[in-house]
């Protein structure tokens, strides 16, 4: 099944903010079909779910492209659904948990990568989920960027609040996940946006944008809730999708060259919010000085 999930611009001076989602399978009805399924789509307004932390000041991501560093708006806009992908073999799985526990040792709130060549030696399905991933972006109106875009199998035990835009800022990031759902989310605390995580949860969006991966009843990330012992752990493919591709900055509604002067005396990647250099506290999400 396939639905779409998109988010609007905040606006900090507006008192009320209206927002609204596409739900899942199990709120509404088919309206269509996919290649291996019905399509589903459901529209309601969802302001409770939806109240920032705080009014988000001018962020600005800065990035490099080519041999310069341009400026462009950093995204709230996040793209979601849910792709029809059969589970990963048992054997893959249980290879996967092997990894985890022994060669990467993943602590609370790591998120590392995975061998992918070895996995799709075992992994019959993998092409379709490619393929069904690539059908989801294109209804999305991303076209076929990930064609062009690098793929890669990633680990994680939750997830602290961070951004990735000091290493990945020309990119937004396109995820399919493959685990069975776990009581986590994927929260977005500059919207307090939250999508629960589990096998065919299909997400795009801004590395500017911070996130992370919580408990489902959880307010922020508490490495105690990941601790060794606890079956929290999620594997899923992740594409660095071009920020640049046309279909992309207008999915996600980017601005470019938002801030020449300060691009122009950049060397490396990195966000400023209203000016200043800033990153984010790892329980909280909160934006903070970069020290």
């Amino acid at each position: 099944m396939s639905t779409l999930s998109k988010v609007s611009r905040v606006d900090a001076h507006r008192a009320k903010v209206q927002r609204f989602v596409r739900l899942g399978p199990t709120e509404g009805k088919a309206h269509g079909r996919s290649a291996r399924g019905r399509a589903v789509t459901t529209l309601r307004r969802m302001d409770s779910l939806l109240r920032p932390y705080r009014a988000p000041g001018t962020l600005a991501s800065y990035f490099r492209s080519g041999d310069e560093i341009r400026s462009r708006s950093v995204s709230d806009i996040v793209l979601s659904g849910t792709v029809d992908v059969p589970r990963p073999p048992a054997r893959l799985e249980s290879d996967w948990e092997r990894e985890i526990s022994g060669r990467l040792g993943l602590e609370p709130g790591d998120v590392e990568p995975l061998p992918l060549a070895r996995a799709r030696m075992r992994w019959p399905d993998y092409k379709h989920c490619v393929h069904a991933m690539s059908d989801w972006t294109r209804m999305q109106g991303l076209g076929d960027v990930l064609d062009s875009s690098d793929v890669a199998l990633m680990a994680c035990r939750g997830a602290k609040y961070h951004h990735d835009a000091a290493r990945y800022g020309g990119s937004a990031f396109c995820n399919l996940f493959m685990s069975e759902d776990k009581g986590l989310d994927l929260h977005f605390p500059a919207s307090g946006r939250r999508i629960p995580l589990c096998r065919g949860t299909a997400v795009v969006f801004d590395t500017g944008q911070p996130h992370a991966v919580i408990k489902r009843c959880g307010s922020g990330f508490d490495a105690a809730e990941f601790a060794s012992g606890i079956d929290c752990t999620l594997v899923f493919l992740t594409w660095e999708i071009d920020i640049e591709n046309v279909d992309v900055a207008r999915a996600l509604g980017i601005d470019f060259d938002v801030d020449p002067a300060m691009a122009s005396q950049s060397d490396e990647e990195h966000l400023r919010l209203d000016g200043a250099r800033v990153d984010v506290a790892p329980d909280s999400g909160v934006w903070r000085p970069l020290a």
